[in-house]
Order: structure tokens, then sequence, then C-alpha cells
């Protein structure tokens, strides 16, 4: 026979269980990029990021960079625009890639292309594939929600519920109009 006391103890440990189960923490998985929940090492870099917690409930500008592309003076603009955002929310990420055989042979060479070339402070991961099956599974998704990168400097925006609204090919320059503008509706 169940007294009282076995009652509440059975629903209090219940409870526990149900809630522990159920808890997801801080941050909401549903608002990140599906394969951005995971360790990336930063660019020629000892450090690491996981993107899901350094930009919960930011806008993502989501770009497949190279440093021997004829594209790579974006790297310019890219900084502009996060000069221009990050103090209102957006996050410029910049993801290497040599899936077109323009990405320097190594990261360090990778990081002075950007860094020292370039002048470039926004988040920059270390190399992944970007197109195909092997592709990174941040790649996975944005593909699947819109296209894999026909070259490099595709940029994606992505929005804080981290839906893909927009993909601009590598010829559209990261400070255009048509960018800054679709920046500007998710900030």
């Amino acid at each position: 026979m169940i007294n009282r006391y076995s009652k509440f103890l059975l629903v209090a440990v219940l409870s526990s269980v149900l809630l522990k189960t159920t808890y997801s923490g801080d941050i909401d998985k549903t608002s990140c990029v599906p394969g951005f929940d995971q360790e990336f090492k930063l660019l020629h870099s000892s450090e690491s990021i996981n993107p899901c917690e350094k930009f919960t409930d930011r806008p993502l500008l989501i770009v497949n960079t190279a440093s021997h592309c004829g594209y790579t003076p974006q790297f310019e603009t890219l900084e502009k625009v996060h000069q221009m955002y990050s103090d209102k929310g957006l996050a410029v990420i910049g993801v290497p890639s040599n899936d077109f055989n323009q990405e320097s042979s190594t990261e360090a060479k990778t990081a002075e292309v950007c860094r020292i070339n370039y002048g470039v402070t926004f988040t920059m991961l270390s190399p992944q594939k970007v197109k195909g099956e092997n592709a990174h599974p941040v790649f996975r998704y944005l593909a699947r929600e819109s296209k894999e990168p026909l070259w490099n400097f595709t940029k994606y925006l992505v929005s804080k519920e981290r839906k893909v609204t927009h993909r601009f090919g590598s010829h559209i320059k990261p400070d255009s109009k048509e960018i800054t503008d679709a920046i500007e509706t998710l900030l």
C-alpha cells in the first residue's frame, strides 16, 4: 500500500526525470543552423568556437571564400559589411574552401591573405568542403534550403530563426544595395 509520503516522493522523482529529459539548456537548438552546433576550429588558430553559442539570435552572412580567386578582393567589402552591421547584430562568417582549387595550400597562407592583405576581423573558420556529398553539414543545409555554391564567395543570408533568406552569387559585391537591403530587413 502506498502512503501519502510515498505518492509525493514518486511524483517528485517522476517530475524531476521529466524535467531533465525535456530541458534543452540555455540554447534554443531550433535557432541553430544544422551542422553549426559543434566546435569549429578558427582559421590558423588553436582556438575554436561553437557558432550556435557565439551567434545566438543573430542573423548570419555565411560566405565560402578562397585566397586566390578573382573575387578574393571581396574580403575587403565583407570586412566593410562586418564593420557596418556587427554592432547591429549581424555576424559575418567566412569559410575557406579549396573546392574550386583556388585556396592556399596552408591555413597560415590563407590567414595571411585574409588578415594581412585585406584586414579581415570577422570570424574565419578553418577550411571546409562546401559542395557535393562531402560538403560540411552547414553547407549541405544551405544547399538544401537554396542552392550549393557554384563558385567561391557565394553569400548566404540566414535569419535569426535560421532560415536561409537569400543566396547571392559570387559576382554580387557584399556591400551592394541588394545585399545591404536584405541585411537591414533582418536586423
